[in-house]
């Protein structure tokens, strides 16, 4: 797995990009190996919206430029509570699973590889998570993406109740 820099980068209409991982893969056929590269891909517009990809090719550069375009397409959006998430969720992919809770503005965001990239584009500045199980970079980023998509307002909450959000708060 050859890491890339951290640094996000900015792509067409503000939307940042970031290389999580890029492997080198192997096919065996009956002239020798044939090496390609798999890309994973994080873009997000650092307002609550999010995507992942990923893309295979001969060359490394297209196998970015693959993965940032299936990112853009799988794009969702989740709510954001401040600078944080309005919850706690536990997202779960294979047997990996991720923690995510709510922080105090200032906290910065507490999470390791993986998840840190997807949770640094998509806007959320205080968060706590930890990822138990698989450390595989793929697992990790689609147990939080899962995490993302259970995330909901206390609107939604008290629509789904049939309550008014100041009943649901105290």
């Amino acid at each position: 797995m050859v890491k890339r820099d951290d640094r996000a980068q900015k792509t067409d209409s503000d939307i940042a990009k970031k290389v999580v991982a890029v492997n080198r893969v192997t096919k065996v056929v009956k002239g020798g190996r044939t090496m390609r590269f798999a890309a994973l891909v994080v873009v997000g517009d650092e307002n609550g919206k999010v995507g992942v990809g990923t893309g295979k090719a001969s060359e490394v550069a297209e196998s970015i430029e693959k993965a940032t375009n299936a990112a853009k397409k799988n794009m969702f959006s989740f709510p954001i509570t401040g600078t944080s998430i309005p919850h706690e969720v536990v997202g779960i992919f294979g047997r990996g699973k991720v923690l995510m809770f709510p922080a105090s503005a200032g906290t910065g965001v507490i999470a390791g590889g993986a998840v840190r990239s997807l949770l640094e584009v998509s806007g959320i500045k205080d968060i706590r998570t930890k990822s138990i199980g698989s450390n595989n970079p793929i697992n990790s980023i689609k147990a939080t993406v899962d995490a993302l998509k259970q995330l909901k307002t206390i609107e939604e909450i008290a629509a789904l109740r049939g309550k008014t959000p100041d009943e649901i708060r105290g």
